[in-house]
């Protein structure tokens, strides 16, 4: 997939770029209708164990943590083995059981995308975490 012909890909970006996400109260903040959202949350986070990878179908995720680093295990999507589930369609969510990933950290303010060939098991670490969860329609 070629996220530079992405209309709502880039339009995330530019938004990413021209906003103060810290600015942006928790919840759901509508871009582009169902093309382009962000959800502010405050989340627990987890440990290795606890964590679980996601796939999505219909969104790309670009995640940003901000207000600390945050790390996230990623694998194939193709490699998964242990689906926890069937494809939620209304959520655009399934979860696997896999846990032989690699594991990745992003600093605050950074961006991380995860298109819907790669798993992620986002929320790696210690304590609470304020971070934008960008959803980007495929196109």
């Amino acid at each position: 997939m070629n996220l530079d012909n992405n209309p709502n890909y880039l339009k995330a970006l530019e938004y990413i770029e021209n906003t103060d996400l810290n600015t942006l109260e928790p919840g759901k903040h509508m871009i582009d209708g169902d093309n382009l959202f962000v959800n502010i949350v405050d989340s627990q986070m987890k440990t290795p164990e606890q964590a679980r990878l996601e796939v999505h179908d219909v969104y790309i995720d670009i995640q940003v943590p901000l207000s600390k680093d945050e790390s996230f295990g990623v694998k194939p999507r193709k490699d998964c083995q242990e689906p926890d589930g069937e494809m939620d369609t209304v959520k655009d969510l399934l979860f696997f059981k896999d846990k032989d990933w690699t594991t990745v950290t992003v600093k605050v303010g950074e961006a991380i995308t995860f298109e819907p060939d790669t798993a992620h098991a986002p929320l790696i670490g210690e304590g609470t975490i304020h971070k934008a969860i960008f959803k980007v329609k495929v196109a």
